[in-house]
């Protein structure tokens, strides 16, 4: 099976966040990663539906996934933090962004590798009227993490740690991400399981 490409992030923002591009004069959008059904994402990525959350899923799949090793299948998900998207030439995300590589076994995806990579994210929307990463700030790993993250979230730093925190948010985030994938490419899976721990139900709504 070939890696595939999945682009989540436009369907699950589309209902809750702004739009980027659709509501430019909205400030700092503050972001509640909003439950989505699969549905929803399964026909947004069917239309091709193009956001700035696009964009970051494309980087998160493209760019950091390939620095991990190689999956069937690659699936990001992330939890936002903030929105800003007064300027169309750089609109700013912050996020606890993650991203994991899996291989199926039966009807179970298995992780082969991943983490996360919490910053800014820095998206501009091109002439064409699409959307693109410019650049990412990642959170600095080490002595310097603590500094790093102030610096990067600012005022919403509380937010941020709160986030990090929320660990069954977090894995409800993942499995929603995977149950969309799943819909979305008719994977016959029901089943998510991390090395060393017990395979887990993903729950489709």
């Amino acid at each position: 099976m070939k890696k595939t490409i999945i682009w989540l992030c436009a369907a699950i923002l589309l209902t809750s966040f702004v739009s980027c591009g659709g509501r430019r004069n909205a400030k700092q959008a503050e972001a509640q990663a909003p439950e989505a059904e699969a549905t929803e994402v399964c026909e947004a990525a069917e239309a091709q539906a193009e956001t700035c959350f696009t964009a970051i899923d494309k980087y998160l799949t493209d760019e950091i996934g390939k620095q991990y090793a190689a999956g069937e299948i690659t699936i990001p998900f992330h939890n936002f933090v903030s929105v800003d998207e007064t300027n169309a030439d750089d609109i700013v995300v912050l996020g606890d962004f993650w991203v994991f590589n899996y291989n199926q076994s039966g009807d179970t995806l298995k992780t082969v590798s991943g983490g996360n990579h919490p910053g800014k994210m820095h998206v501009k929307k091109t002439e064409d009227g699409h959307f693109e990463v410019t650049a990412f700030e990642p959170v600095a790993d080490g002595a310097d993490n603590l500094k790093s993250a102030q610096s990067l979230f600012g005022d919403k730093f509380d937010a941020f740690q709160a986030a990090q925190a929320d660990q069954d948010k977090r894995e409800a985030l993942r499995k929603e991400a995977v149950a969309a994938y799943a819909k979305c490419h008719d994977l016959a899976v029901s089943l998510l399981q991390d090395y060393g721990w017990p395979a887990v139900e993903i729950a489709a709504e």
